[in-house]
């Protein structure tokens, strides 16, 4: 039963990897192309006059009428094969997390090392600069710490810096931690920073990334991971940041996201403190303790009650309104609920998210939801 389980699964995934590594599809276009023909596989189906009726660029045309199958039976390997520990979440995996899924470029697919359930916790950002002040690295390693005691998982880019100190906070802290790679799932760069990964893997943490297998240090992805760690959190703290660092993208995109922006205040003679003064001055919360951070989420209405994995659980005040029965297994859309409930749409989305993030429901591709379990 097991093996067969698999084999549909493999089925599934082959056509989302294949349609994954065409040139020229990026996140946008991906969801146009599920918009337009409902599935991976329909894409491939479609043939050559569908695909130019809706402007695939003639690169990726080619690609889809000879899809690249040894790569992705190669990415195959990787998900099922080995010991085990390797997952592969595409959008409509009611495991895929659903803060993520909101965003308007989610990745179509995540390569997860750990247990891909822990994306949908309860989780801060923490970026910064790569060249920090001893003072901002013990900074974010209390700040990480103090959070992760909390039950907050902390998300970070494995960088040298001050992700590095976060991700090791947040394991001083016997908690748990995201690192969100630039490159391919089976890569950690910079190098010298395997042993903090297997420690992250070690204390129940996870590690993912949007690029297949095999993907290196390319400097035109790490930009792009970005939106994945202010993605997968509630907000999003900097520590130390210059005028023009890279954190300062990450801060843009938590904004754009609707995320909380916080920022650690510095010396005026501290270059690395300017960027988060700015910050600062165009609306993020000023911090000085993880405590301002711990409050700021003290009235959330979720039920996160297992603090020592950032897991939510069960979401009562959904399921106990009643929602829940009025979702099909099926896809089922929010004028459907109001008509069937007379709740507001704003109550039922609210609800929704709730439902989501227990895995009583999971979203679907054009704004529907389905029961699935």
């Amino acid at each position: 039963m097991k093996q067969a389980s698999a084999r549909l699964e493999s089925d599934h995934l082959r056509y989302w990897l294949a349609l994954h590594r065409a040139p020229q599809i990026g996140s946008i276009r991906f969801q146009k192309l599920l918009a337009r023909f409902g599935s991976p596989q329909a894409v491939f189906e479609a043939g050559r006059t569908g695909w130019s009726a809706i402007g695939v660029p003639a690169k990726t045309m080619d690609y889809l009428a000879a899809p690249s199958w040894k790569e992705v039976e190669a990415d195959l390997d990787w998900v099922f094969g080995g010991d085990g520990g390797h997952d592969c979440l595409t959008l409509d995996d009611p495991l895929y997390p659903p803060l993520l899924r909101e965003i308007a470029d989610p990745p179509a697919i995540l390569f997860v090392r750990g247990d891909a359930a822990r994306l949908s916790g309860h989780h801060i950002a923490m970026v910064g600069s790569r060249s920090p002040t001893p003072s901002g690295q013990r900074t974010a390693r209390e700040f990480a710490r103090d959070l992760a005691l909390q039950g907050f998982g902390i998300v970070s880019g494995l960088a040298v810096g001050i992700d590095a100190a976060s991700h090791a906070g947040a394991l001083e802290g016997q908690g748990f931690t995201v690192a969100v790679a630039g490159t391919g799932p089976d890569r950690i760069y910079p190098r010298h920073h395997e042993q903090l990964a297997d420690d992250i893997l070690g204390q129940g943490g996870v590690l993912v990334s949007e690029y297949p297998p095999g993907t290196g240090p390319l400097a035109a992805n790490f930009p792009r991971r970005n939106r994945i760690i202010s993605g997968l959190s509630l907000g999003a703290l900097v520590v130390e940041a210059a005028i023009k660092s890279g954190s300062l993208i990450t801060a843009r995109l938590a904004v754009e996201q609707n995320r909380d922006v916080f920022a650690v205040p510095g010396s005026i003679h501290n270059a690395l403190a300017r960027g988060c003064h700015q910050l600062i001055q165009q609306g993020a919360k000023l911090v000085q303790d993880p405590a301002e951070i711990i409050e700021e989420y003290a009235a959330i209405s979720l039920a996160y009650v297992n603090q020592e994995s950032g897991i939510p659980d069960r979401a009562e005040t959904a399921s106990d309104s009643g929602l829940l029965k009025y979702i099909a297994y099926e896809p089922t859309t929010v004028d459907t609920l109001v008509a069937a409930t007379g709740l507001s749409a704003d109550s039922i989305c609210s609800q929704l998210l709730a439902l989501e993030l227990t895995g009583e429901i999971a979203a679907l591709p054009g704004g529907s939801y389905m029961r699935v379990r």
